[in-house]
Protein backbone atom coordinates (compact mmCIF):
# COMPACT_ATOMS: atom_id res chain seq x y z
CA UNK A 1 0.00 0.00 0.00
CA UNK A 2 1.17 2.89 -0.86
CA UNK A 3 0.42 6.69 0.02
CA UNK A 4 -0.83 7.59 -3.46
CA UNK A 5 -3.24 5.34 -3.14
CA UNK A 6 -7.22 6.03 -2.13
CA UNK A 7 -7.34 2.66 -0.28
CA UNK A 8 -4.15 3.25 2.03
CA UNK A 9 -6.12 6.40 3.02
CA UNK A 10 -9.69 5.20 3.39
CA UNK A 11 -7.39 2.50 5.70
CA UNK A 12 -6.18 5.78 7.44
CA UNK A 13 -9.67 7.24 7.67
CA UNK A 14 -10.99 3.56 9.00
CA UNK A 15 -7.95 3.14 11.15
CA UNK A 16 -8.44 7.16 12.72
CA UNK A 17 -12.68 6.69 12.86
CA UNK A 18 -11.62 2.87 14.49
CA UNK A 19 -9.49 4.99 17.05
CA UNK A 20 -11.83 7.79 17.26
CA UNK A 21 -14.55 4.99 18.19
CA UNK A 22 -12.28 3.42 20.86
CA UNK A 23 -11.62 6.78 22.46
CA UNK A 24 -15.40 7.67 22.07
CA UNK A 25 -15.71 4.40 24.15
CA UNK A 26 -12.91 5.06 26.45
CA UNK A 27 -14.69 8.46 26.58
CA UNK A 28 -18.13 6.90 27.24
CA UNK A 29 -16.83 4.52 29.63
CA UNK A 30 -15.21 7.00 31.67
CA UNK A 31 -18.41 9.04 31.59
CA UNK A 32 -20.03 5.99 32.82
CA UNK A 33 -17.67 5.37 35.57
CA UNK A 34 -17.77 9.33 36.38
CA UNK A 35 -21.67 9.10 36.23
CA UNK A 36 -21.86 6.20 38.54
CA UNK A 37 -19.52 7.66 41.34
CA UNK A 38 -21.38 10.96 40.85
CA UNK A 39 -24.77 9.08 41.44
CA UNK A 40 -23.19 7.25 44.54
CA UNK A 41 -22.03 10.73 46.13
CA UNK A 42 -25.31 11.70 44.75
CA UNK A 43 -27.16 8.99 46.39
CA UNK A 44 -24.82 9.38 49.69
CA UNK A 45 -25.12 13.21 50.06
CA UNK A 46 -29.31 12.51 49.60
CA UNK A 47 -29.18 10.36 52.64
CA UNK A 48 -27.34 12.39 54.60
CA UNK A 49 -29.57 15.80 53.77
CA UNK A 50 -32.78 12.90 53.68
CA UNK A 51 -32.95 13.45 57.59
CA UNK A 52 -32.21 17.17 57.66
CA UNK A 53 -34.78 17.24 54.99
CA UNK A 54 -36.95 15.29 57.47
CA UNK A 55 -36.27 17.47 60.37
CA UNK A 56 -36.81 20.67 57.97
CA UNK A 57 -40.07 19.29 56.85
CA UNK A 58 -41.19 18.51 60.94
CA UNK A 59 -39.58 22.11 61.94
CA UNK A 60 -42.07 23.91 59.06
CA UNK A 61 -44.53 21.69 60.47
CA UNK A 62 -44.19 22.48 63.80
CA UNK A 63 -43.60 26.39 62.76
CA UNK A 64 -46.96 26.14 61.06
CA UNK A 65 -48.28 25.06 64.47
CA UNK A 66 -46.77 27.45 66.91
CA UNK A 67 -48.18 30.15 63.77
CA UNK A 68 -51.53 28.70 64.67
CA UNK A 69 -51.07 28.90 68.24
CA UNK A 70 -49.39 32.40 67.77
CA UNK A 71 -52.51 33.45 66.18
CA UNK A 72 -54.42 31.71 68.94
CA UNK A 73 -52.72 33.18 71.42
CA UNK A 74 -52.46 36.99 69.92
CA UNK A 75 -56.63 36.45 69.48
CA UNK A 76 -56.90 35.58 73.27
CA UNK A 77 -54.47 38.41 74.13
CA UNK A 78 -56.45 40.53 72.51
CA UNK A 79 -59.65 39.61 74.31
CA UNK A 80 -57.66 39.57 77.24
CA UNK A 81 -56.32 43.33 77.01
CA UNK A 82 -59.59 44.50 75.85
CA UNK A 83 -61.14 42.57 79.07
CA UNK A 84 -58.93 44.12 81.09
CA UNK A 85 -59.32 47.77 79.22
CA UNK A 86 -63.24 46.95 80.68
CA UNK A 87 -61.62 46.09 84.01
CA UNK A 88 -59.82 48.69 84.33
CA UNK A 89 -63.05 51.15 83.96
CA UNK A 90 -65.02 49.65 86.73
CA UNK A 91 -62.10 49.81 88.39
CA UNK A 92 -61.68 53.11 87.82
CA UNK A 93 -65.40 53.65 88.32
CA UNK A 94 -65.24 51.71 91.90
CA UNK A 95 -62.00 53.64 92.94
CA UNK A 96 -64.18 56.93 92.24
CA UNK A 97 -66.92 56.04 94.55
CA UNK A 98 -64.74 54.34 97.00
CA UNK A 99 -62.71 57.85 97.29
CA UNK A 100 -66.25 59.65 97.83
CA UNK A 101 -67.23 57.47 100.35
CA UNK A 102 -63.90 58.00 102.05
CA UNK A 103 -64.35 61.25 102.15
CA UNK A 104 -67.69 61.05 103.54
CA UNK A 105 -66.60 59.00 105.81
CA UNK A 106 -63.48 60.87 107.45
CA UNK A 107 -65.53 63.91 107.87
CA UNK A 108 -68.00 61.76 109.90
CA UNK A 109 -65.47 60.23 111.92
CA UNK A 110 -63.53 63.66 112.26
CA UNK A 111 -66.97 65.37 113.86
CA UNK A 112 -67.34 61.67 115.71
CA UNK A 113 -63.67 62.54 116.94
CA UNK A 114 -64.44 65.84 118.14
CA UNK A 115 -67.71 64.98 119.90
CA UNK A 116 -65.83 62.08 121.37
CA UNK A 117 -63.18 64.93 122.43
CA UNK A 118 -65.81 67.58 123.97
CA UNK A 119 -67.68 64.20 125.67
CA UNK A 120 -64.25 63.08 127.58
CA UNK A 121 -63.13 66.55 128.10
CA UNK A 122 -66.64 67.50 129.87
CA UNK A 123 -66.64 64.31 131.70
CA UNK A 124 -63.13 64.86 133.17
CA UNK A 125 -64.31 68.61 134.56
CA UNK A 126 -67.14 66.62 136.07
CA UNK A 127 -65.30 63.55 137.96
CA UNK A 128 -62.89 66.53 138.99
CA UNK A 129 -65.56 68.59 140.05
CA UNK A 130 -67.46 65.82 141.86
CA UNK A 131 -63.76 64.70 143.16
CA UNK A 132 -62.89 67.89 144.79
CA UNK A 133 -67.11 67.95 146.20
CA UNK A 134 -66.21 64.62 147.64
CA UNK A 135 -62.73 65.76 149.24
CA UNK A 136 -64.35 69.44 150.81
CA UNK A 137 -67.94 67.35 152.22
CA UNK A 138 -66.75 64.09 152.42
CA UNK A 139 -63.50 63.31 153.03
CA UNK A 140 -62.11 65.95 154.87
CA UNK A 141 -65.17 65.60 157.66
CA UNK A 142 -64.80 62.08 157.71
CA UNK A 143 -61.17 62.64 158.11
CA UNK A 144 -61.61 65.02 161.32
CA UNK A 145 -63.70 62.89 162.40
CA UNK A 146 -61.75 59.90 162.56
CA UNK A 147 -59.19 61.87 164.07
CA UNK A 148 -61.45 63.05 167.00
CA UNK A 149 -62.49 59.69 167.19
CA UNK A 150 -58.88 58.36 167.77
CA UNK A 151 -58.37 61.39 170.51
CA UNK A 152 -61.64 60.18 172.27
CA UNK A 153 -60.01 57.00 172.31
CA UNK A 154 -57.02 57.25 173.33
CA UNK A 155 -58.51 59.93 176.06
CA UNK A 156 -60.93 56.83 177.68
CA UNK A 157 -57.81 54.43 177.21
CA UNK A 158 -55.83 56.51 179.54
CA UNK A 159 -59.01 57.39 181.97
CA UNK A 160 -59.98 53.52 182.52
CA UNK A 161 -56.30 52.12 182.50
CA UNK A 162 -55.24 50.23 185.44
CA UNK A 163 -52.97 52.07 187.69
CA UNK A 164 -49.22 52.25 187.20
CA UNK A 165 -46.39 49.86 188.98
CA UNK A 166 -44.65 50.83 191.68
CA UNK A 167 -41.00 51.05 190.37
CA UNK A 168 -39.52 50.61 193.65
CA UNK A 169 -40.59 47.34 193.74
CA UNK A 170 -39.33 44.63 191.28
CA UNK A 171 -41.36 42.08 189.62
CA UNK A 172 -41.06 38.80 187.98
CA UNK A 173 -41.62 39.91 184.57
CA UNK A 174 -39.51 42.87 185.00
CA UNK A 175 -36.34 41.50 186.52
CA UNK A 176 -33.97 41.70 183.72
CA UNK A 177 -35.36 45.54 183.26
CA UNK A 178 -32.70 48.01 183.95
CA UNK A 179 -34.59 51.61 184.81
Amino acid sequence: MNASEPMFWMMIASIIIAICFVVMAATLIVIAIIVRKVIGTVNRVEEKVDPLIQQVNLMSEQGREISVQFKEMSGNLTSASRHFAESAGLIKEEVAELKQLVGETAVTAKDKVELVSQTIDRTQTQVTTTADFIQGKVVQPAAELAAIMAGIRKGLEVLFAPSPKRIDKVYHDDEMFIG
